[in-house]
């Protein structure tokens, strides 16, 4: 797992993976406010992006989350939320797994989960071992505007 602010991108440059750097370089720079929700292709399914529009729920609601094939680059265009994430090391096996189909695993819990506050111009960085639990509220549910770059792990080797 990677968190950083797309502000400090010049200083992250050199030491950020050249897959996470891709996905960070389509970010910078762009309004984000003016777009439609839905998905925008940067390079077919190898890499894309998702605007997202939504409301934070409390985190009893949301679920753990993990994925095989894509790394996720969640980025905070407006609002707040608290994302949890823990290594997949110690998880318990997943309660539903539609791997195949939609690249998504979820888990009714998972110990050691710790919490990344995002903020506006904020980003985290999950590759398929960490389980992470976007979504959440802070304090009290709040809208957010999320652009989620999708990064394809099996053809970027």
């Amino acid at each position: 797992m990677i968190y950083g602010q797309l502000e400090n991108m010049a200083h992250e440059i050199s030491v950020v993976p050249g897959i996470v750097l891709e996905g960070l370089r389509f970010l910078e720079g762009k309004d984000f406010a003016s777009l439609p929700a839905g998905r925008i292709d940067i390079d077919g399914d190898r890499v894309f992006a998702l605007v997202q529009d939504y409301r934070t729920k409390p985190e009893t609601e949301v679920r753990p989350e993990a994925h095989s094939r894509y790394l996720d680059i969640q980025f905070i265009d407006s609002g707040c939320e608290k994302i949890g994430f823990a290594s997949s090391t110690d998880a318990p096996p997943a309660v539903e797994d539609y791997s195949e189909e939609r690249d998504i695993r979820f888990y009714d819990h998972v110990p050691h989960e710790s919490s990344l506050l995002m903020t506006a111009g904020s980003y985290a960085v999950f590759f398929p071992w960490d389980i992470h639990r976007p979504g959440c509220s802070i304090s009290e549910p709040c809208d957010v505007r999320k652009i989620l770059v999708k990064i394809d792990m099996l053809h970027n080797r």
